[in-house]
């Protein structure tokens, strides 16, 4: 009879890692070494520290030749790819999916390592940093089609906002060109030929601006660390930042989070796709069909921010009566994710939605669209269902042209921010938000 390790045991081989391990960047909590709690320490959880969301791969954001072929995908292949994540700590685990895959997938070998310099989208990494990961003690796994494998704690000390390089090998591929990935990553990631998890570079690989199968980072971290979840769209996952940058409006919150003494342990985490709705599925489920998957089954998260709508009113017919019927069902959606959120005792915050005024695709000559948008903005400032709002059409339209975004901050399209806009929108953040207190009475009730 194959007996599984205890989480007990799996604890004491981390702690055992982490003692051998020499401190990488800086300490996890954010305040230096040993600052992080003990495996067996009480009052600590697992926070997610950064997510991408999960989304069924569109033939051209599949793997580059020759990594996709007929029937299967990075046969004998090795991915690197980087994330910034938020929180730190001395202690991580990673999340894989095959939500979507056709196929179980074969994970061969994994590994975790600091990137050189400390820079996302690079393939070399820190000699020295590389270390194992395992899966119920074991080097490969198999995950399912439709379903998620969470790693075994690995002593790893990773700074607050800084990059992390997770690199895996597929031996025989996954037997599908159905596959799960994040398109948007806005970090360029590396294939290889063959078996490279502990190599310090890879020399001619290949680049490809997308992430695949690896859906979350989590830290061991004391009760007082949180995380907040932002469920949006690509105003979120940041269509007009800078590839390799990291300046999406999530990541520059983080930023003003860290420096601060009352917020510095918060995580904010992206679980954001373009072209998202609330309502119909369109690139990746609709919002609140990944709700739980995407939020409530996240590690450690205390706060909901929910910035979408933009896409249900933009995609809907431009009629008075199809405008008047949407704006009430993103409404409705927002009174359904609010009361879901709730009964997990997760605080609530509706961002209004940004201008839409000259886009080619969404603003319509009759303004019925801007008007749904209206409708929509008002009952987020003022119907008191939210636990706060943040009012990002204010923080970024032009005040001469409410219906327009501010020329600087405009990508050109009128629809999507650039740096500066996102840099704007995260400054509208107040950091109030982030302080733990305890729930109300009646809290989740709804």
């Amino acid at each position: 009879m194959i007996r599984r390790p205890s989480i007990v045991g799996l604890f004491a081989a981390a702690a055992l890692t982490a003692a051998v391990v020499s401190p990488a960047l800086g300490a996890g909590d954010g305040h230096g070494p040993g600052s992080s709690p003990t495996p067996g320490e009480r009052n600590a959880r697992w926070v997610s520290t950064w997510t991408s969301m999960p989304q069924l791969t569109e033939p051209g954001n599949m793997p580059p030749a020759p990594f996709t072929q007929a029937g299967s995908v990075l046969t004998d292949a090795t991915l690197r790819q980087t994330v910034h994540v938020s929180a730190g700590g001395e202690h991580i685990r990673l999340r894989f999916s095959n939500a979507f895959g056709g196929a179980v997938l074969p994970i061969t070998k994994a590994s975790v390592a600091l990137p050189l310099d400390g820079k996302a989208g690079t393939s070399a990494v820190e000699a020295g940093t590389t270390r194992p990961l395992t899966f119920q003690g074991r080097s490969s796994v198999s995950v399912p089609v439709g379903a998620q494998v969470v790693s075994d704690p690995l002593g790893f000390t990773l700074a607050p906002g800084s990059d992390l390089t997770a690199t895996v090998y597929l031996a025989a591929g996954q037997a599908s060109t159905s596959i799960t990935s994040h398109p948007g990553s806005r970090t360029t990631s590396y294939l290889r030929a063959g078996d490279h998890v502990t190599d310090a570079d890879l020399p001619g690989a290949t680049p490809t601006d997308h992430w695949y199968f690896l859906s979350g980072v989590e830290v061991w971290s004391r009760s007082t660390t949180s995380a907040a979840v932002v469920l949006g769209d690509s105003l979120t996952d940041g269509r007009g930042s800078t590839t390799n940058m990291n300046d999406r409006w999530p990541d520059l919150l983080h930023e003003r989070l860290r420096s601060g003494a009352a917020t510095s342990k918060t995580a904010v985490v992206n679980q954001a796709a373009g072209g998202n709705r609330l309502l119909n599925d369109g690139l990746g489920p609709n919002g609140l069909a990944r709700l739980d998957r995407d939020v409530l089954a996240q590690s450690g998260v205390d706060w909901l921010f929910v910035f979408e709508g933009v896409n249900d009113i933009g995609t809907a017919e431009a009629t008075p009566g199809a405008q008047k019927q949407v704006a009430a069902d993103v409404i409705a959606a927002h009174e359904q994710i609010i009361t879901r959120a709730h009964t997990q005792g997760i605080r609530v915050y509706g961002a209004t939605l940004t201008p839409i005024g000259g886009n080619t695709g969404y603003d319509d000559p009759e303004g019925h669209r801007e008007q749904a948008r209206q409708t929509v903005n008002t009952w987020i400032r003022t119907s008191g269902r939210f636990d706060d709002v943040v009012d990002f059409d204010r923080a970024v339209r032009d005040p001469k042209a409410p219906r327009r975004l501010r020329a600087e901050l405009d990508t050109g399209d009128h629809l999507h921010l650039n740096p500066a806009g996102y840099r704007a929108m995260a400054d509208a953040v107040p950091t109030r938000l982030f302080r733990q207190a305890p729930l109300p009475r009646g809290f989740g009730f709804d």
